[in-house]
């Protein structure tokens, strides 16, 4: 490679687009020989074949130099070869800003808004940029010795998939030729180009193989693969064109998240699925049947919904208008009396049918009325209508009385969002079709559901609708591993919540934290029921067929359904929820599950199971929970997600924690950027307390206490809280005091939280600790247990280190007055194993001792009843403590000695 250390003056650069691959270094070779006095700027490669090939073989053919010994201002032209997109040629983009630079491009891609112009330009659309220029070549008499004719003839054969894509054109064929009567290598070409599969290759190969998900796009199978990689991938693009052979596919996107970038690359073989173009509107590029894009600052659900919402847009289909619409269209004079509209409403079976002024009823055989004019189309009326009339008795009425004037028209040239857009979203029961000036059509409602769900003839429009919110979603059926995971009864409840909704014709789903431990192997009792409709409603209907009883919360669309075994069903609308500012409460709207699913919080809880019994067991995936459970990572669905609600950033902590779950880059990122850009101050401390309680309410929330510090949300909570070392090793105490503890006592209920709490708080000032107790609104008792009450704990525990070992009595007097919670506390934080033990000795066989003689005894034995009773028990107690004494017998008879020697000193006083 001939490149030089010291500043360099060329007037003229050569370059291409970055990740360069074959046809971008065969095209810079060529260009090279096209403008001898030129310099060549390599933009790079990620594609490890492409790097070590031109290492090997191919650099010492080029004058390259690199940008940092390049004097730019003394640059007078340009060159581009493969691309003419400003945003691919990063290395040279100060130069593009001059008036004065000649810019020439030689490049086979379709012209883009943005493109750059130039003052001389070779763009053909052919099959690669390395035809345009070897027809140059050869026009010109530009000899060409074999190695460069191999490396020319190998940027086609990559380009055209060896002349298999369908952006493959006959002038790829014939300047392939020319160079293979040049010398080029065929074999050469065979050896690079078609390799064996590498062992790690086959890795990736199976990962995308094992997340395939096809979806139905305009009549076509577009086929999506979304995996991560904590490392990048190298020659994804090669096991992505070997995944397509195998697996026969037309249309393939592989969607990969390597560290924290995402990389798309696509493959096409189908004219009217432009990968190109596709990629294109995501910050990528290529041609129609191969192309690549990079994405940072996106979660993968986010690229992948918005790769599909630009599929939908540009995949052009079949002629599909033509396809579903009725034709003849049936189309009535606007003066015809809404009773005789009725008759031609039965007569051909059709729920609703066009009116034109002027027209005329068309009958099958009338070919001339089965076309109208548009302009003369003023409405169209329903059946729904006519039987209003007729129930009202307005049958003699024209229907232009009752028509609906407000409609849309739909050209010829259409696709299916627009036509669903128009009849289902704008809830318009017919849709006239029309080419130029001529009404030759209609579509329906049924039409284009047909068309969606092929073969699904029957079925509620509310059934419809909720296969239609499916639209990107990955399906299977896991009954099967349901029934494994499941215990019998859980599986016959389910099925009952699903004949429930088919009964109400409504979707209904079971979801979130249910779904998630499932496919976790965890145990989950609690069953969250998601209805698309009216879920309290269906939550009172399903109450009623199990005999339990229901408590709905109207307001927010949710109920609580108690069976008579005191099992509960939460239900709730599915629903969509904005938030009006960051931090603020949601605001709450009727949705789909879809919307319902993507308010979630992160994409581990936004499964869902389909209830309804035709397709009972089918998990819906809309958002890549699957993929990400399966790697163990906490992911936001949207990267807004903390700034509209920063508590799930607790929450991410949380479920990593609860997990072993790493929190995925990008995640991470938004988690900093929320703490720096400080969204927590609008939060109130109620909220943030319920979810630091859920945190230490957790098994074992020490690591996750350690995320919070690591984050520096512990300065959320106050800026003097301190979590060190000491902490760290204090909360290591409290795991094993509790582990101990709920071992010995399962039935005893403490507040778990506080016990980590007091530990948290234990080295903050006390107006430090006071504050954060204001901030989180704590009830009066739970703020004794973790204030005051611990500061008395802190000063037993300093007593009793001071004082060991001491006896029974004593440590029974330091620690009766204390909760579990505190005795908990004190096991925990004590510094000497000795004090530790004599802790737990007083809670397993001190705190329970109690006397069987009562105050009824000691007026038997005429004491007078008053202050001295509370003495006398005290000391009888103490007694029993240190093993003085054990039986009734031997209480009684200690009172008799007190009471003896308190006579005793009365009379020595006396």
């Amino acid at each position: 490679m001939k490149e030089k250390n010291q500043k360099r003056q060329p007037e003229t650069i050569i370059t291409s687009h970055v990740n360069s691959d074959f046809d971008s270094l065969a095209s810079m070779l060529a260009a090279q020989k096209l403008y001898p006095e030129a310099v060549i700027i390599f933009p790079g490669s990620q594609e490890k074949n492409v790097r070590d090939f031109f290492v090997s073989t191919m650099s010492y053919m080029f004058n390259m130099v690199i940008p940092e010994n390049i004097d730019f201002e003394k640059v007078r032209k340009l060159v581009l070869v493969d691309t003419r997109q400003k945003k691919r040629v990063p290395a040279v983009a100060a130069l593009l800003d001059r008036d004065d630079l000649e810019i020439h491009i030689y490049d086979h891609h379709p012209f883009q808004d943005g493109d750059l112009k130039g003052d001389v330009e070779e763009c053909i659309p052919t099959g690669a940029a390395i035809t345009i220029l070897t027809r140059l070549l050869r026009e010109k008499g530009i000899p060409i010795a074999p190695e460069e004719a191999t490396i020319m003839a190998m940027g086609i054969y990559e380009d055209t998939g060896s002349f298999t894509y369908t952006s493959t054109t006959e002038a790829d064929f014939k300047e392939a030729a020319f160079l293979i009567s040049c010398g080029a290598s065929i074999a050469d070409i065979s050896d690079l180009l078609v390799k064996e599969i590498r062992s790690d290759q086959i890795i990736w190969l199976n990962a995308l193989l094992n997340e395939i998900n096809c979806h139905k796009i305009n009549g076509y199978d577009i086929h999506i693969s979304t995996i991560s990689s904590p490392a990048y991938i190298p020659d994804l693009a090669s096991i992505v064109q070997k995944l397509m052979k195998i697996e026969e596919m037309d249309v393939f996107f592989a969607v990969a998240l390597m560290e924290n970038k995402i990389h798309i690359v696509a493959r096409s073989r189908i004219k009217e699925a432009d990968v190109g173009q596709i990629l294109s509107l995501m910050n990528g590029g290529g041609h129609p049947s191969a192309a690549s894009a990079k994405i940072s600052d996106s979660t993968l659900a986010q690229v992948e919904h918005e790769l599909l919402d630009i599929i939908y847009k540009k995949v052009h289909g079949r002629d599909v208008v033509r396809e579903i619409m009725s034709s003849p269209p049936i189309v009535v004079d606007s003066m015809l009396p809404c009773r005789r509209a009725g008759r031609i409403l039965t007569r051909y079976n059709i729920n609703a049918v066009l009116v034109s002024r002027g027209g005329r009823h068309c009958h099958g055989e009338d070919k001339d009325s089965a076309k109208g004019d548009p302009e003369r189309v003023v409405g169209f009326i329903t059946r729904q209508i006519i039987d209003k009339t007729l129930y009202h008795k307005l049958d003699d009425l024209p229907v232009h009385e009752y028509m609906n004037t407000d409609f849309e028209v739909i050209s010829t040239e259409a696709g299916i969002p627009e036509i669903q857009s128009k009849i289902i979203e704008g809830k318009q029961r017919i849709l006239p079709v029309v080419n130029g000036h001529e009404v030759i059509g209609v579509i329906t409602r049924t039409d284009i559901l047909n068309f969606i769900f092929p073969g699904s003839k029957k079925g509620t429009e509310q059934e419809k609708a909720g296969e239609n919110s499916m639209r990107h979603a990955k399906t299977r059926n896991i009954l099967s591993f349901m029934k494994e995971r499941l215990k019998p009864e859980i599986i016959y409840l389910l099925r009952d919540i699903g004949l429930a909704g088919d009964r109400m014709g409504l979707n209904v789903f079971v979801v979130g934290g249910f779904v998630r431990d499932l496919m976790l192997y965890r145990k989950s009792d609690d069953i969250d029921i998601v209805v698309e409709g009216d879920g309290t409603a269906f939550a009172g209907y399903l109450a009623d067929i199990k005999k339990g009883r229901c408590n709905t919360h109207p307001e927010f669309g949710t109920a609580v359904v108690i069976l008579p075994s005191g099992f509960k069903i939460d239900v709730a609308s599915a629903r969509l929820e904005y938030y009006k500012s960051p931090a603020a409460l949601p605001t709450v709207e009727m949705s789909s599950i879809k919307l319902d699913l993507v308010r979630r919080d992160f994409t581990i809880n936004t499964l869902a199971i389909r209830l309804n019994s035709d397709e009972f067991g089918t998990l819906i995936d809309f958002f890549g929970g699957q993929r990400d459970i399966k790697d163990k990572t906490i992911r936001i669905i949207h990267n807004v997600s903390f700034v509209e609600d920063p508590t799930r950033v607790f929450r991410a902590i949380k479920f990593a924690n609860r997990f072993d779950f790493t929190i995925g880059k990008l995640t991470a990122n938004l988690i900093r950027n929320a703490i720096k850009i400080d969204f927590f101050k609008r939060l109130s401390g109620r909220r943030v307390f319920s979810e630091l309680k859920q945190i230490l309410e957790e098994e074992n929330p020490i690591s996750a206490i350690a995320l919070l510090n690591e984050y520096k949300l512990d300065k959320v909570i106050h800026p003097e809280l301190i979590f060190d070392k000491n902490i760290t090793s204090m909360m290591e105490s409290v795991k094993r005091a509790l582990a101990w503890h709920d071992l010995l006592y399962l039935d005893v209920d403490y507040l778990r939280w506080a016990v980590y709490f007091m530990v948290l708080i234990k080295n903050c000032p006390v107006k430090a600790a006071e504050d954060i107790c204001m901030k989180f609104r704590l009830p009066p008792k739970q703020k004794n247990i973790v204030l005051k009450d611990r500061l008395r704990a802190d000063d037993r525990l300093y007593l009793l280190e001071k004082n060991m070992p001491c006896k029974n009595s004593t440590l029974h007097n330091l620690l009766s007055i204390f909760k579990t919670e505190h005795i908990l506390y004190m096991m925990a934080t004590a510094r000497h194993e000795e004090v530790r033990k004599a802790i737990s000795f007083f809670y397993t066989h001190l705190k329970d001792i109690s006397l069987l003689i009562r105050g009824k005894d000691l007026m038997e034995m005429g004491i007078e009843p008053g202050p001295v009773y509370r003495d006398i028990m005290h000391q009888v107690l103490g007694a029993k403590l240190d093993g003085l004494i054990q039986t009734r017998e031997d209480e009684v008879d200690h009172v008799k000695k007190i009471q003896k020697k308190a006579i005793y000193s009365s009379s020595e006083m006396n």
